[in-house]
């Protein structure tokens, strides 16, 4: 029978992992779905990591991992990939927002030979109407630096086999885990499904986290940014040629403007496009000095007594 692996990112999620369990387990069972849950918490600070250990105690298919800091979503849903074993592979979030009834879907279209099965948004269900902007305005920004609908597509999403070990093969340290599974490439069709309410504690995205993470992804994933830096060089040229044609003109005429208006103005600008430049420029420059450094994408510093490896390797 075939296995499914379910990656659970976990963040502070103590209140959350009980209840994921639970509900996970009757539904795969009910489903006779063979299934294994794995839970990655990224250095929670609560007993996040002492609940996964309770569950697996009480139940062999779950297990977990727990990072010796903080590394990030995007490390938590590789190293669950990493520590999966299942023919097929569902990512999802710990409190569930991601509904579990979307998953027999997603199962029954892998069965028929897809490859990538995506979890769309049909609605955001309750959030406030600072963090749907927020979050609006952070897909638009995504999805025009890399050229991908954000729109059609989530973390949620099931994942072949052969998917997975492609996701996994990439050397790459700062990676973009929905954008990745575009481009590799395989078959793909979507599913919808509607958020839930989080049952317990809060969503831990604020408006700068999403820039934050907007801004990190883009650049591990386009040069456009670089691209937008040769745009707004040719812009200035434009913007001077423009200037010193007009101010050339009024001083054939007589018409000069006294002053250093001008020249104030245009060293601001030019100041404001220098330093915009070497901020997009920078921040490469220094993705590029992480990568060259070849340090792994996490490091777990505990596991569950039912997952095999080293406890303090390094795991990439």
């Amino acid at each position: 029978m075939a296995l499914l692996s379910v990656v659970l990112p976990s963040y502070n999620e103590e209140q959350n992992i009980a209840n994921t369990v639970r509900e996970l387990s009757e539904l795969f069972e009910g489903e006779q779905i063979e299934y294994e849950l794995i839970f990655i918490s990224d250095g929670s600070t609560d007993g996040t990591f002492q609940e996964i250990r309770k569950a697996a105690a009480e139940n062999p298919r779950v297990k977990g991992a727990q990072f010796s800091r903080n590394f990030g979503k995007e490390a938590g849903i590789f190293a669950g990939l990493a520590l999966s074993g299942g023919d097929a592979v569902v990512v999802m979030d710990c409190d569930l927002q991601h509904p579990p009834a979307t998953i027999p879907k997603m199962w029954k279209l892998w069965q028929e030979g897809y490859e990538v099965v995506e979890g769309i948004k049909a609605d955001r269900g309750k959030e406030g109407l600072a963090y749907k902007l927020s979050a609006g305005f952070f897909y638009k920004i995504m999805s025009r630096l890399i050229k991908i609908d954000m729109n059609a597509s989530s973390d949620y999403k099931l994942l072949d086999r052969k998917v997975v070990n492609v996701l996994l093969s990439l050397t790459e340290k700062n990676t973009f885990f929905r954008a990745l599974t575009f481009w590799s490439g395989f078959e793909t069709i979507t599913v919808e499904y509607e958020v839930r309410e989080r049952q317990y504690g809060k969503s831990k995205w604020s408006f700068f986290s999403l820039m934050k993470y907007a801004v990190t992804n883009a650049t591990s994933f386009s040069t456009f940014p670089l691209q937008l830096v040769m745009v707004m060089g040719l812009l200035l040229i434009l913007f001077s040629i423009v200037l010193a044609v007009q101010t050339l003109i009024k001083y054939l005429m007589g018409t000069a403007v006294e002053g250093f208006t001008t020249v104030i103005l245009l060293n601001l600008i030019i100041g404001g496009f220098i330093m915009l430049s070497l901020g997009i420029i920078g921040h490469y420059i220094a993705r590029i000095y992480e990568e060259v450094k070849g340090r792994p994408k996490f490091i777990i510093s505990k596991v569950t007594d039912n997952v095999q490896g080293s406890v303090t390797g390094k795991w990439s």
